[in-house]
């Protein structure tokens, strides 16, 4: 009897969820996928020590198969969700390890096996790409895709006044912090949040330790935003030509407040991201602003 190839396996496990979510009568949305063990596990096996490619942080990828997304560099780590063929992901860290990229999914944050994901070059309308396992060339641009990736994983932390850190996992019940009262006079509980500024900085990584989100870091205040330019960071642009990845900032001497733009009209509605204050958290918003903020854009 011949035996089944490890694709024909993952195909009939992703066949047998799909049929036990039809007779349970749910929706598309309402199972996980199995994991796919066999057909990563042999892959790692085989090609993890060929997978070199190195690509800059925040650049873009898909996903050729079902593919694992794992705590760890390793078949060994837990799976933490299985990311659909096509999915789009983002490498948070673009050097691999035995194979494997650190990436973001939806909000997930997790490691990825290369031989399975697909990069697209730099400046291209989509199609065509590069696979990290058959040993592609790397992608360069702007570092959009990895500020947007450091900014959603903030999404759901608490304000803390003068701080910025996070876990680029996202937040969970027992992570995402407290805050009551009035800032700066407020108190904070948990050890991990952010406030506006503190927020942005981590975000556009300025400086350039500031990378970590992990690491409790608030190198700089509104007023620095508003009236420096950080050593050549950042410069200050029109706000008809807004785009995402720029921020808009505000100080009249006594208060202020800056956001992260995801994108939208700089004079009207705005896709933000932002650490709105102590009751609000770090939050996405669909909001316009008043004509007393300036936009800058990190360089």
């Amino acid at each position: 009897m011949k035996l089944a190839t490890s694709t024909q396996r993952t195909m009939l496990v992703l066949v047998s969820a799909l049929a036990a979510g039809a007779v349970n009568g749910c929706a598309a949305d309402e199972f996980e996928l199995a994991p796919v063990e066999d057909l990563e596990m042999e892959s790692a096996a085989e090609t993890g020590d060929e997978i070199t490619a190195r690509y800059p942080a925040g650049t873009t990828a898909r996903t050729t198969a079902s593919l694992n997304l794992r705590s760890g560099p390793s078949t060994s780590n837990r799976v933490i969700l299985v990311m659909p063929s096509g999915s789009r992901v983002t490498l948070t860290d673009g050097v691999p390890q035995s194979g494997w990229y650190r990436v973001g999914f939806n909000g997930h944050s997790g490691w990825a096996f290369g031989q399975y994901l697909t990069v697209s070059s730099s400046g291209g309308s989509g199609s065509g790409g590069t696979s990290p396992g058959g040993g592609g060339g790397g992608a360069t641009g702007v570092d959009f895709a990895g500020q947007l990736a450091r900014a959603s994983s903030g999404e759901g932390f608490s304000y803390w006044w003068g701080h910025g850190r996070w876990l680029d996992s996202g937040p969970s019940s027992s992570t995402r912090g407290s805050c009551s009262g009035s800032c700066p006079s407020c108190s904070h509980g948990g050890s991990y949040g952010a406030d506006c500024s503190g927020f942005v900085a981590k975000v556009w990584r300025v400086p350039s330790s500031n990378a970590p989100v992990s690491v409790d870091s608030h190198p700089y205040h509104t007023g620095a935003f508003r009236s420096t330019t950080g050593g050549g960071q950042w410069s200050q642009v029109s706000r008809g030509n807004v785009r995402g990845g720029d921020a808009l900032v505000y100080n009249n001497g006594r208060a202020g407040h800056i956001v992260w733009v995801r994108g939208g009209d700089g004079w009207g509605a705005m896709d933000l991201y932002e650490a709105r204050g102590c009751s609000y958290g770090i939050v996405r918003n669909t909001r316009s602003l008043g004509g007393d903020y300036v936009a800058i854009r990190r360089n």
